[in-house]
């Protein structure tokens, strides 16, 4: 039935008339019928009565869909013969509900210690045309939220219940009908019935007993220490312990828990089963000497901790906290790549089976910008988890600036209207609320595999930290929480008021946990919850920790034959019914020719075969970053498309027989983001040491981005989480004339992060050591991230190719000497890396300058001093040694050349150690094409200019 006939039933040939003129030109009737018929409109939208959805196949106004059969609609409802002021009465009520469902939650009680703003909700009875005297009026519109024909009265009384109590919903941005739906069926039906048993409510308070308890016995013992304190916000524990127990019900075997300092402590040993005994001996500054020979350390509120739990319903979940540091939100995308490598390696890709959660403070949900790169990533292909429960403890200061002057928005979890996501706001001082908001999130995470955000209001016992004054900032409001009592008192009040306990039993529950408390403390002694390894952790505990002597010499990396051509006839096979591009037939015709013919590679062909030989090796391999399937160059190709329907095609996911179970080849265009998407992979990288795992910038410069994942996590959760990882970062880098945006990787940088072996940064300049490069990888068996500056025009120089026979037999080559030169003729030894030798070798050979060698120093960190002397002393011994680089003097790797070299080259009386470059500058390279010609020319002739 269409709308024509829903007005057609309220026998009004009138209204029938002026709406079909309506629907021709809205403006050719007067404004108040528009306003009528827009109303009318909008109700007969997606809406439904308290039995649900609209019938099958009968599509609404926006062109949707329903998803089951034998539903009312709101006009539906409406009985035969309603006269026009009653249908636009009946209509208001309607916009009322929705005005509700829109703006309910900016007047909800979602605040513990103060009033809230004025949102300007526009939810009174004249914003919709109604005064007191309808108040006891019945309307049909009362099915809209389950409670059939009730007064104006009783529907108000219903929506302020809903939408006005100590939970704020937002849901109405969904666009999806289902999803909308099934959300507010939640919100109308199920909330108002939501009622705990006795033994629920004594769990919730167990939790808020363990966290407040917890929380006043450090404050007593270590009174100034610095801990971030969950009080005021201890609601924290019986959330998380419900989401933990909800999602077991509906299939979780694993949750990933991020969080910054805020209640850390509390989560660490309330819910992942930290013993106490653990915790006080930070505290005591108590550290074995096993864990000092593990590294630096960090301080206790950044580390990280995985344990295993048994749910009262008997299932055992896995716990990770994943450890991060100070900055703010840094942990989220790290968290997702976590999660993603359990999902894909251990859980089938079944997304029910493996939950993230990340646990934001207000202040940097709303200020952070990597918020927003995490939200994108959040259903991409590459990226997505399965959907993210993000659970914000709303402190309501920032450090010490209020939340008006930390956001433009009206809530701090507003990144959420981005992608259409729920957002719940609860009040932190009313727990069974803050476990409804949970339960639902955790239940719609597993229906629907998306986000959503649960924003608990609460407030700061302390300042920032406990050592912190915050009246200094806010007077007024620490003002209320002085007199404020905490949740745990509350919540108990109310039990013993409703008789489910009686105050003895809840002072007993204090009395006995802070017994308990004082005896871990008194006797350091607690049995840690049990622990069964996974597998992927078992393949960690397989590796070892590196030594100086792994990098004396590589391991060997070659392959067979067998498996090169196995490679490459993958790489130029395409099915049947696909069709290629002309280039792409050019393209597979030069692959087939390397392979198979000239069996001479370039770098291309060594990069996939590197790849594909890594995966018949039994690895996967995941590769993601910017324009990375075709390469930002053109180059790789690693996924074709066709060129009529543009289906994709992976060639190295077609090594085997169908009978053939191997890894895959999960290479992803990332979104234009470096700081998220490089987050994500080391997450990725951290949980599963048996995948490959590579992030390409589209130019090495844009790392820049991502400062804070490579300071933070990449070169130092070896030494202070004794996390490590395999990691490898491809970062194009080269002058080429292209600017100071798309020259210079910051080689330096890097290398100034180098030490204690932490990472290996390259500059390789054969395709076959960068296959023996990513091959070694995974051949150590221990992990250390890699960084290599990779070559642009490199990719296609004719000499930058290598025969198979240096795939079949050989390893990574730290450096390569010089064969060209008549070593009693040396006057010069030029020490270079990357792309400048060859710049250097075009006028050695030109030349023919026997006198002047070129050692190629392919890696620098750890520094391989052994093979370079090696080389330098194949010369006379007081040969003049030069390091020579294109970029800038203060850039690039000479400042760390020199450091790795000088106290030898001091002692052993060796001619001063100097460096040909570009001047010192504040930018990395000229902007103008014909500067840059002369500079790279003036390098190259100093080089060779020997007296």
């Amino acid at each position: 039935m269409d709308k024509l006939s829903y007005l057609s039933n309220a026998e009004n040939s009138y209204i029938e008339g002026l709406y079909q003129d309506y629907q021709k030109d809205a403006n050719s009737v007067d404004a108040s019928w528009q306003r009528f018929f827009e109303g009318f409109e909008f109700s007969m939208s997606d809406y439904d009565t308290e039995t649900g959805e609209v019938t099958k196949n009968n599509k609404s106004s926006n062109g949707h869909v329903a998803e089951t059969a034998n539903q009312k609609s709101f006009a539906d409802s409406l009985p035969e013969g309603l006269d026009e002021d009653k249908l636009k009465q009946e209509i208001s009520v309607k916009k009322l509900i929705d005005g509700y469902r829109l703006r309910g939650h900016l007047e909800a009680k979602t605040n513990p210690v103060r009033p809230r703003r004025d949102r300007h909700a526009r939810l009174k009875l004249e914003d919709f045309g109604f005064t007191e005297a309808d108040l006891n009026k019945k309307f049909r519109a009362g099915n809209e939220i389950g409670i059939g024909e009730a007064t104006l009265q009783e529907i108000i009384d219903r929506l302020k219940m809903i939408y006005e109590s100590g939970i704020g919903f937002e849901f109405m941005a969904i666009r999806e009908p289902d999803v909308k739906y099934w959300f507010r069926k939640k919100v109308e039906v199920d909330y108002p019935k939501f009622k705990l048993d006795h033994q629920q409510k004594e769990r919730i308070l167990q939790k808020l007993n363990e966290a407040s308890v917890f929380e006043n016995f450090l404050h007593t013992k270590y009174l100034g220490q610095k801990r971030f304190s969950l009080e005021g916000g201890e609601s924290t524990i019986p959330a998380l312990d419900a989401i933990i127990n909800e999602g077991a019900k509906l299939g979780v075997e694993e949750v990933v828990i991020g969080m910054a300092h805020r209640g850390r402590l509390n989560v660490l040993v309330n819910i992942m089963g930290k013993t106490y005994a653990q915790v006080f001996n930070e505290f005591e500054g108590n550290v074995s000497d096993e864990l000092l020979g593990l590294g630096d350390g960090d301080v206790k509120y950044h580390m990280g901790y995985s344990s295993q739990v048994t749910t009262p319903e008997g299932k055992n979940v896995y716990l990770r906290l994943a450890p991060n540091p100070s900055h703010l939100e840094a942990v989220a995308p790290v968290v997702q790549g976590y999660t993603r490598a359990k999902l894909d390696y251990l859980h089938g890709k079944d997304k029910k089976k493996a939950l993230p959660i990340i646990i934001h403070g207000d202040a940097a949900l709303a200020g952070q910008g990597i918020v927003y790169e995490v939200a994108q990533m959040s259903e991409l292909e590459g990226y997505t988890v399965g959907g993210t429960i993000h659970f914000v403890i709303n402190n309501q200061v920032g450090f010490t600036t209020d939340f008006y002057d930390g956001r433009s928005s009206n809530y701090c979890t507003d990144i959420s209207q981005l992608t259409e996501t729920p957002e719940i706001h609860v009040n932190g001082d009313d727990p069974e609320a803050v476990v409804f908001a949970v339960q639902l999130a955790t239940e719609y995470r597993q229906k629907f595999h998306k986000d959503i955000y649960i924003d608990m209001v609460c407030y700061r016992r302390y300042g920032h930290n406990e050592a912190d004054e915050p009246k200094f900032t806010q007077p007024q409001l620490y003002n209320l929480i002085g007199k404020h009592p905490n949740p745990r008192k509350l919540y108990t009040e109310k039990l013993t008021k409703e008789g489910e306990i009686t105050s003895k039993l809840a002072k007993d529950m204090e009395k006995s946990f802070k017994k308990l408390l004082q005896e871990r403390l008194d006797e350091v002694r607690q049995k840690p919850l049990p622990y069964e390894y996974q597998e992927l952790e078992q393949a960690w505990k397989n590796m070892r920790r590196s030594t100086p002597e792994d990098f004396d010499v590589s391991p060997k990396t070659s392959i067979t034959q067998d498996q090169i051509d196995k490679v490459g006839k993958a790489l130029i096979t395409i099915p049947k019914d696909f069709t290629p591009l002309k280039q792409i037939n050019k393209l597979l015709s030069t692959r087939e020719k390397m392979f198979f013919e000239d069996k001479v590679l370039d770098w291309a062909g060594a990069e996939l075969l590197a790849y594909g030989s890594t995966i018949l090796d039994g690895h996967t391999v995941r590769f993601t970053g910017q324009d990375v399937r075709r390469g930002t160059f053109s180059h790789r190709h690693a996924v074709l498309s066709d060129a009529e329907t543009n289906e994709k095609y992976n060639n190295l996911n077609h090594l085997g027989t169908e009978k053939e179970d191997l890894p895959k080849f999960e290479i992803f265009n990332s979104l234009l983001s470096e700081y998220g998407v490089l987050g994500f992979e080391f997450g990725y990288a951290m949980a599963n040491p048996n995948a490959l795992t590579i992030w390409e910038a589209q130019f090495g410069d844009f790392a820049n981005g991502a400062q804070i994942m490579i300071d933070q996590f990449i070169t130092s959760s070896e030494t202070k989480w004794q996390r490590t990882t395999g990691l490898v970062l491809l970062l194009p880098h080269g002058y080429e004339g292209q600017g100071p945006e798309h020259s210079n990787a910051r080689p330096e940088r890097f290398l100034q992060l180098s030490a204690e072996y932490n990472i290996i940064v390259a500059n390789v300049t054969k395709p076959a050591n960068f296959f023996h490069l990513m091959r070694r990888q995974m051949a150590w068996n221990f992990r250390k991230p890699c960084v290599l500056m990779s070559p642009k025009s490199l990719l296609r120089h004719p000499k930058v190719i290598s025969p198979i026979e240096d795939f079949t037999d050989g390893k990574f080559e730290e450096v390569y000497g010089d064969d060209y030169v008549d070593a009693k003729k040396v006057k010069r030894v030029l020490l270079c890396s990357g792309k400048i030798y060859y710049d250097l070798l075009d006028r050695q050979e030109k030349d023919e300058r026997k006198d002047v060698a070129i050692v190629r120093v392919e890696q620098l960190h750890p520094f391989p001093k052994k093979r370079i002397y090696e080389e330098i002393n194949k010369y006379k011994k007081n040969v003049e040694v030069i390091w020579v680089q294109e970029e800038p003097e203060n850039m690039g790797a000479w400042l760390f050349v020199l450091r790795m070299l000088y106290k030898e080259w001091i002692e052993e009386k060796r001619p001063t150690l100097n460096v040909i470059s570009r001047k010192a500058s504040s930018s990395p390279a000229t902007g103008y094409s014909k500067v840059h010609a002369k500079t790279q020319l003036a390098i190259v002739d100093e080089s060779f200019d020997v007296k």
